[in-house]
């Protein structure tokens, strides 16, 4: 005897499972970053850091539990609202930036008891990864600000929406931060050759840092301040056409722009345009 192909009650009426619900995000919700694409591990500490985006679209890393107010610093509380994170919420309970508690980051602020008390055992939860081989510590001594990597190459500088961005990927290699149907995170790429394009602008370099002394006075950036507002709005939020056009589908990661800063991001800067050839110094 062999098992009957298809499912069957015992009357002879066939089983019919109901669909499966797809996760869709809201419409009206400020952010459409899941969850399971918050969480990551510091690169120093190897603890467990939420990435959130803050009102200026700039990520923010907060340690996963909350804190009551009164033991935290007003600079160092902030609010989650939407998946968004704020500042000056009126609520007894608040988040802070990791940075401040991280165990291989000297703080730059005056830490409360609570605070060193939790920077204390964020530390021996390091010291027991390293212990079991789980976390190898790294040579720097500060803790990212960000989600990427660490710089290994030369990353293209964008300006969107007349703010300069330094991408975490080439432009060819930037890649659509939403979920697909199956769950996995979009391999479509961000520069769609059908969409308005940007283009390739020699530029002053800009700083807010007073009169320091600047690494170049030009530079070469990624335009696309002629773009549509729709067209740059989609490179900022870092999706493919497809995903923009559906309010619907939900983000697995954060999108990869940094506000690019001359001093700190000067090995970025390039002086010719590309495809140009950089004039030889006169002998």
């Amino acid at each position: 005897m062999q098992p009957h192909r298809f499912a069957r009650r015992w009357d002879g009426s066939p089983v019919t499972k109901p669909p499966r619900r797809r996760l869709c995000v809201d419409t009206s919700s400020p952010s459409r970053l899941l969850r399971r694409g918050q969480s990551s591990r510091c690169q120093e500490c190897d603890n467990l850091v939420e990435w959130h985006p803050r009102a200026d679209h700039r990520p923010i890393g907060l340690h996963p539990n909350e804190l009551p107010i009164r033991p935290v610093p007003t600079a160092c509380r902030w609010y989650l609202s939407g998946g968004v994170a704020y500042r000056g919420a009126d609520s007894p309970w608040c988040r802070v930036p990791h940075a401040t508690v991280c165990p291989r980051r000297t703080p730059d602020i005056d830490l409360t008891p609570a605070l060193t008390d939790l920077r204390r055992r964020l530390g021996v939860l390091t010291r027991r990864r390293t212990d079991a081989g789980l976390f190898t510590p790294q040579p720097a001594v500060t803790c990212p600000t960000s989600a990427q990597s660490a710089e290994r190459f030369i990353l293209p500088i964008v300006e969107i929406l007349h703010i300069r961005y330094l991408a975490e990927r080439p432009l060819d290699a930037l890649r659509c931060v939403s979920q697909t149907r199956r769950g996995h995170r979009c391999s479509h790429p961000v520069l769609d050759p059908a969409a308005p394009s940007g283009s390739w602008t020699l530029t002053t370099v800009l700083s807010d840092k007073g009169r320091l002394t600047l690494p170049a006075e030009h530079l070469v950036l990624y335009s696309l301040n002629r773009a549509p507002y729709a067209e740059q709005l989609r490179w900022r939020a870092q999706r493919c056409p497809a995903h923009m056009a559906t309010s619907t589908a939900p983000d697995l990661a954060l999108a990869g722009w940094r506000v690019f800063d001359p001093l700190l991001h000067h090995a970025h800067i390039h002086t010719h345009l590309p495809g140009s050839v950089p004039a030889s110094p006169e002998t």
